[in-house]
């Protein structure tokens, strides 16, 4: 584990803090498919991934999910960071979208770290900025771009994130992701078979080309 976390985070943080993580760390193997973090719990450690991908998302007042971004190796979430230090219960779910592996550091080594390592703080800091950009470029998309477009760039991103043409998920947990109705989305996987850009099989959707406007 030591030589993995120095090679994903060793160009970010220095020999000493990469020593400490290893030391007080909690090495986590995680299926995809299990809640890391719910709405409404309590964040008692902050998560640094090693491999596979996580996604966040946030619930509305009727339950309906949104996906906001994913993390990825050598990333972490700002809004986990947040809660931790805030002691606030979290408003947002994390679901491991493959398999994981990751490192668990505890709220008090954050708060430490941040004046003790220079690099604990940039990190932190370029964290916050880039899941911003990202909660804004999903604002952006639900504000300003059709549902196909939505749907387009979520099948890309989510075959990029699992590195396979071949995405296992239903109609139903898509629509979910998107904030949309089943009926919709299915309605949109079809016209995108229809224009060539994907293939619909009995139990995946295979990607063949989303590099084209759907329009």
């Amino acid at each position: 584990m030591s030589k993995e976390i120095g090679s994903i985070y060793g160009a970010h943080l220095e020999k000493a803090l990469l020593e400490e993580i290893i030391q007080v760390g909690t090495f986590r193997e995680v299926s995809a498919g299990t809640t890391l973090v719910d709405i409404g719990h309590y964040v008692k450690g902050m998560p640094l991934l090693i491999s596979g991908a996580i996604k966040i998302l946030r619930e509305d007042k009727n339950g309906d999910e949104l996906l906001l971004y994913y993390i990825e190796q050598g990333e972490t979430c700002s809004m986990t960071i947040n809660c931790c230090l805030g002691q606030k219960q979290s408003e947002i779910r994390a679901i491991a979208e493959t398999d994981i592996r990751l490192v668990m550091v505890p709220i008090i080594k954050m708060e430490e770290w941040t004046t003790k390592y220079r690099s604990w703080r940039q990190f932190i800091f370029n964290s916050y900025h880039e899941r911003l950009s990202e909660v804004l470029q999903t604002l952006d998309s639900v504000a300003f771009n059709s549902m196909d477009q939505r749907l387009m760039a979520y099948l890309k991103k989510k075959s990029e994130v699992n590195n396979d043409r071949h995405l296992y998920n239903t109609h139903q947990e898509i629509a979910y992701d998107l904030h949309s109705s089943r009926v919709v989305i299915s309605r949109l996987l079809k016209k995108l078979e229809q224009m060539g850009h994907i293939a619909l099989h009995r139990n995946h959707i295979e990607i063949i080309n989303l590099e084209s406007d759907s329009n």
